[in-house]
C-alpha cells in the first residue's frame, strides 16, 4: 500500500501540469494575439527608454569615487 501513496502525488502533479501546458498552448494566438503583441511591444520599449536613459544619481557618484 505504501507505493500507491508514493504515486499518487506525482500522477496527480503531472496531470495538472499537462493540463496547464495544454491550456498555454490553446491560449496563444486567436483574436487576443494583436492585443497582447502590441502589449510586449509597448513594455519592451519601455525597457529599452530606461536602459538607454542619461546616467545620474547614485550611478554618477559611485562613477566619480573609483
Amino acid at each position: 500500500m505504501d507505493y500507491i501513496s508514493a504515486l499518487v502525488p506525482p500522477a496527480v502533479m503531472a496531470t495538472f501540469f499537462t493540463i496547464l501546458i495544454v491550456t498555454i498552448v490553446k491560449s496563444q494566438g486567436g483574436p487576443n494575439k494583436t492585443k497582447e503583441d502590441a502589449f510586449v511591444d509597448a513594455a519592451l520599449a519601455r525597457a529599452e527608454a530606461v536602459g538607454q536613459a542619461p546616467a545620474g544619481g547614485t550611478a554618477s557618484a559611485a562613477a566619480k569615487d573609483d
